[in-house]
């Protein structure tokens, strides 16, 4: 997931309270206002190195409200339309894209569209199915194992709660946490390697473990923030603060980022980093929220297209 603002002495066209009454629709100039303001590295904001909880607690807080200026539509980036499917998708995501898994899921659920019907098909076809994703010898055994759990358990349904989710072939906290929030509304953070990255950078934790960081994050924030404060930190990862190259010029919180010069500082090397709708391309989702597409967001393609 990605973003911009800037910052510094100046405060030049940064996304404060002060601006108007928010539109999704507004977003993605508020951001493309930031990158063109993008501040110089000296006026990346490092905070002290014996930083107080308090000071910690306030600089986290600004970040996460900061990124929902910029991403106020930010979402699951897997296309789904019942908790059966976002299990199975969020399952099939592991080694490989969001937008590889849309491409591959409407096949797989037009032939299986139940937890019954995925779990008596003939592995085979399943595996032809899953091909693009990869691993997908490992991922149809995964998949048809979690089915059959969910009927001989839960009478194939989708189970509300975290005890329940974790017991299932495949799922682990993160998917569970996924599911519960995007699925059921009920708040969790989620830890993928996107998460993990930017929250060490921010100095919100040292902690390497999954489990930990999800407890020191969590920690920071009411928990009525969790989810959306992961939908926030992902789609920043995905669009601006990449593993390799961050396009820190290009960063609406680098006043607030101790990582800051890290990546690219030069605004218009930093803007040509952007991907995603920053970057003038598709999202994830072949079938994207409303509030994603009035905000400028662009559908990914189907499988196949060119």
């Amino acid at each position: 997931m990605g973003e911009q603002n800037p910052g510094g002495g100046r405060k030049p066209a940064k996304v404060t309270k002060s601006a108007p009454a928010k539109k999704p629709a507004v977003a993605p100039r508020k951001a493309a206002a930031a990158v063109q303001d993008a501040p110089p590295a000296k006026a990346a904001g490092k905070p002290p190195k014996e930083e107080s909880r308090t000071a910690l607690v306030r600089r986290a807080r600004r970040i996460n409200r900061e990124l929902a200026e910029v991403y106020p539509y930010a979402h699951p980036e897997l296309d789904f339309d019942s908790p059966f499917q976002l299990v199975i998708a969020t399952v099939l995501s592991a080694q490989t894209t969001d937008l590889r898994v849309n491409q591959t899921t409407p096949a797989l659920f037009a032939k299986y569209p139940t937890p019954e019907d995925l779990a008596a098909a003939n592995p085979e076809e399943v595996e032809e199915i899953l091909r693009p994703t990869g691993f997908f010898r490992a991922k149809t055994k995964s998949v048809m194992g979690l089915s059959k759990a969910l009927v001989e358990q839960f009478g194939g349904e989708v189970p509300g709660r975290l005890e329940d989710l974790v017991k299932l072939p495949g799922v682990g906290r993160k998917t569970a946490f996924v599911v519960l929030g995007n699925a059921f509304g009920r708040p969790g953070i989620t830890v993928d390697t996107h998460f993990q990255r930017l929250v060490r950078r921010w100095q919100w934790t040292d902690q390497t473990d999954p489990d930990k960081i999800e407890a020191a994050v969590g920690a920071l924030f009411p928990k009525s923030d969790w989810t959306d404060l992961s939908h926030h930190v992902i789609w920043h990862g995905r669009r601006i603060c990449h593993a390799r190259k961050p396009a820190c010029g290009a960063c609406p919180i680098a006043p607030l980022c101790p990582a800051y010069g890290e990546g690219e500082t030069d605004p218009e090397k930093a803007k040509k980093l952007l991907k995603y709708e920053k970057g003038g391309f598709p999202g994830q989702r072949l079938r994207p929220p409303q509030s994603y597409l009035d905000a400028g967001g662009k559908p990914a393609p189907p499988l196949g297209a060119g």
